[in-house]
């Protein structure tokens, strides 16, 4: 039977009131991270980073700073206004041979303006920077020029440099080189020296097409011809990764994520003062670390950059002495080294307000020891390539916990997955692999699709390296996964034995790695550089791990060296001595194996 037509308009109103009447949704629950509770006072965590081009650090800082010293050489200051200058007037130059979208330059180029210029002047033209490491051999770079597709490289005219890429032009895998004159970023009376000390060490470069100096590169007015950049998408840098297992791979850094970095890097030292800072460049700005920690954050805040072309403590005690840097970025051999230099009551280094140590784990020892000699704060963080590559950093204020690598930059995200099945997380306190989200993450692998799907499961980059998050977020690196050492069916870290010897009051340096054993499969074995002057057997340093380590991670060998062998930013290096290894064991099982093949033919 039909309702009255009043019942029925009533039965419609309240259907169109119903959602009225009912209560709100629920938002969404916020995930909150360990981290968030015990954040530094003044760092907001949940920070988004709008997609910009790498190129916007410099322009900023030239509108803001135009007179500020921009980069310190040798005792030679370039402000900002005379860079951007410079950089206009290369990126036309770039602009000239062809680079736009696509092209990659290679720079291979020490601690120099030469480096800022042309890196900055590379992405103003469209292009892609190549960091090229110029102490690698020369198969090294040939493979890393034939591996990018660069066809154009930026040098000095030392000859130790030119002649280790000259012969690409002949074969084809460079178009060009552009060469860069040492003499012509050093001061008129450095510059008088140089011509006469350093002349043999100058090649000679034929005067043709394929090559292209720097002063004619930059012989133009600097308007280039706007370039439109998508930040999130168009590779600012391809960065070669170390290399320490298997062949090293391009990893494809975008404007964004390099402008990111440098943002949430310089997000962590809320009282730093833009445009008054000084920071002491020694690590190779061709290397991530120093590409975005040291240069992209100078650039970033309008800070002058005092560059040093590699480290030598004398010379790096003096220009802090001299100089009166605020901000120092290293890694822990420098900081070691600098700790036990015989001058070093001779230098004044009270102007160091704040440090930074990445690269490899930071000693509790050499860490407390700066501090107490300089009153600065050094503070530990971690990385990789493939993040642009700062990802965590302990607090400059606030706590600092020791053998820690700190907390999550800004917008990243820490966690951790289990080693057996990389699609599972782990909780607070366990070990597992380290994976990494955030607005620095890399876009890929150049040429290596398979290895950008494997590193990139789940959304999340793997980084190879084992670790664990406590209670409050901070992160604590074990080891490489790849470094993992298994003896007698154990597993041992190198990073912890190397913790437990560093505890001894005589022990410099230390890599531990395992060597090859017929019985355990790997054996661990330490090599240890000693402080000046002290002295300890094996047996002794045995002893004192009894109580610190398990009977499977005491070294079952211990060799005492002068020296242990370091990457080009100083970083102790273990595939050196894991190389001496194997040639020593396949040395050892040579004669084994001409004895099986006579006993064999003696059979026969």
């Amino acid at each position: 039977m039909q309702l009255p037509f009043v019942d029925r308009f009533a039965r419609a109103v309240r259907g169109l009131l119903a959602p009225l009447r009912r209560p709100p949704a629920p938002e969404p629950e916020v995930r909150r991270h360990p981290w968030e509770k015990v954040y530094p006072e003044g760092v907001e965590w949940r920070t988004t980073f709008p997609p910009k081009p790498l190129t916007a650090l410099l322009d900023d800082a030239i509108a803001a700073y135009p007179g500020n010293p921009c980069v310190s050489f040798h005792g030679k200051r370039t402000t900002y206004a005379e860079v951007g200058d410079l950089v206009a007037r290369a990126a036309k130059g770039f602009q000239a041979l062809g680079v736009r979208k696509g092209i990659k330059v290679g720079l291979m180029l020490p601690n120099c303006p030469y480096a800022l210029i042309c890196f900055y002047a590379v992405l103003k033209a469209g292009g892609t920077v190549v960091n090229v490491n110029p102490l690698y051999a020369e198969r090294e770079i040939e493979r890393q020029i034939r591996d990018s597709g660069m066809c154009i490289l930026v040098t000095l005219n030392m000859t130790a440099l030119y002649a280790k890429v000259a012969g690409r032009l002949d074969d084809g895998a460079l178009e060009r080189i552009v060469v860069c004159s040492m003499s012509g970023i050093l001061p008129f009376a450095k510059k008088a020296l140089f011509a006469i000390l350093r002349r043999r060490e100058t090649a000679t470069v034929p005067d043709d097409d394929r090559h292209v100096l720097y002063e004619r590169l930059i012989d133009n007015d600097g308007a280039i011809d706007p370039v439109a950049v998508d930040p999130a998408r168009d590779i600012a840098v391809l960065q070669y990764t170390g290399g320490t297992t298997g062949l090293p791979k391009g990893a494809m850094l975008t404007h964004a994520n390099l402008n990111a970095n440098a943002v949430q890097v310089g997000m962590w030292g809320p009282d730093t003062k833009p445009g008054e800072e000084k920071m002491l460049g020694v690590l190779p700005l061709f290397h991530s670390f120093g590409m975005t920690a040291v240069m992209n954050l100078c650039v970033r805040f309008g800070w002058e950059l005092i560059l040093l072309p590699h480290f030598k403590p004398i010379e790096v005690l003096r220009t802090i002495d001299r100089e009166q840097p605020t901000i120092f970025i290293g890694v822990p051999t420098m900081f070691s080294a600098l700790n036990t230099h015989r001058d070093l009551a001779k230098y004044d280094l009270s102007s160091l307000a704040y440090c930074i140590c990445g690269g490899a784990p930071l000693p509790e020892g050499v860490q407390r020891t700066f501090e107490t000699l300089t009153g600065c704060t050094l503070v530990e963080g971690y990385g990789l390539s493939e993040t642009g590559p700062v990802c965590t950093v302990n607090p400059l204020h606030g706590v600092k916990k020791a053998g820690s690598a700190g907390l999550p930059l800004p917008g990243t995200v820490i966690e951790i997955v289990a080693l057996d099945d990389p699609d599972r997380l782990l909780g607070l306190g366990e070990h597992g692999e380290i994976c990494i989200t955030g607005p620095q993450v890399m876009h890929g692998y150049g040429n290596r699709a398979q290895e950008t799907m494997d590193a990139m499961r789940g959304g999340r980059l793997h980084t190879g390296d084992v670790g664990y998050l406590d209670d409050d977020g901070y992160l604590y690196i074990i080891d490489r996964i790849k470094e993992l050492i298994l003896a007698g069916g154990f597993n041992v870290y190198p990073r912890m034995v190397e913790e437990a010897i560093y505890l001894h009051s005589a022990v410099e340096e230390v890599t531990v790695c395992g060597v090859p054993d017929e019985h355990r499969g790997e054996i661990v074995k330490a090599f240890v550089k000693l402080r000046p002057g002290e002295s300890i057997t094996a047996a002794e340093l045995r002893r004192f791990l009894k109580d610190k380590l398990a009977p499977f991670e005491t070294p079952r060998q211990i060799e005492f060296r002068d020296t242990l062998p370091k990457t080009l930013i100083g970083k102790l290096s273990k595939k050196e001595l894991i190389a001496e290894e194997m040639a020593k064991a396949s040395a050892a099982e040579a004669p084994d194996e001409q004895m099986r093949e006579h006993l064999s033919e003696q059979k026969s």
